[in-house]
């Protein structure tokens, strides 16, 4: 019997990276990313065929030790990331850092590291951006603009990686019923309502889509957005 392919899933310890884990779980060997090692064990013993991936991507050597022990890869899922909001007028560089250290630099990273073990599988890469990857919004420029270049990171990549047999999907979700939405309901003094959002479960569903595509299909791009439910 083959072997399941291999997915390895960053913030996959809660919010959408978890529901990712949750979706491909039926179909794929999860390495299960993240930096609190507790959680991602609890979470790696409730799925068939997972692994705790304790790393912190802020530490380059870490991340470079741990993408080495990785030779074959199929799905490589950036679901983590930071959302530091701010008007430009009030907005130190520490946040712009901050955005673009987690939501680019991250990912660029880790992305490079692993392209060797992407490419012997032919495997597939998936972005999770945000809304404000495509407009950004009053108070939201730290943040949009990480997003922006994540998605020129991303449309690049897909370019380079045409003839090797990666593809690269960026998924772009409006506002999700998160941990990380409520603290930006909360710093934009709104209640936060789960029922205005998209709920995690609809973003693992278009991830699981992409990925289960035909090998003569590239999903390129998705974009979903929240439709008002009782």
């Amino acid at each position: 019997m083959a072997e399941a392919p291999l997915a390895l899933i960053t913030g996959a310890s809660r919010g959408i990276g978890a529901a990712i884990a949750n979706e491909l779980a039926p179909t794929h060997r999860l390495l299960l990313g993240g930096r609190n090692s507790g959680t991602l064990d609890e979470r790696a013993a409730q799925l068939p065929d997972a692994a705790p991936w304790p790393v912190d991507l802020a530490d380059a050597d870490a991340v470079a030790e741990a993408a080495a022990a990785i030779d074959g890869l199929d799905v490589l899922v950036h679901s983590a990331g930071v959302a530091e909001l701010g008007r430009i007028d009030d907005t130190g560089p520490a946040a712009w850092r901050s955005n673009m250290e987690m939501n680019l630099v991250a990912v660029a990273e880790l992305s490079r590291l692993l392209l060797p073990a992407l490419r012997a599988r032919q495997g597939h890469v998936v972005v999770i951006n945000s809304g404000s990857g495509l407009h950004a919004r009053a108070g939201w420029a730290p943040y949009a603009a990480s997003k922006f270049a994540v998605r020129a990171f991303a449309d690049a990549l897909r370019a380079e990686e045409e003839d090797t047999g990666v593809r690269v999907t960026s998924i772009y979700p409006g506002r999700t019923a998160t941990d990380m939405q409520r603290e930006i309901s909360a710093a934009e003094d709104q209640a936060y309502d789960p029922q205005r959002f998209l709920r995690p479960e609809s973003v693992a569903s278009a991830v699981a889509g992409a990925v289960h595509a035909t090998p003569d299909a590239h999903p390129t791009e998705v974009v979903l957005r929240a439709r008002p439910r009782d």
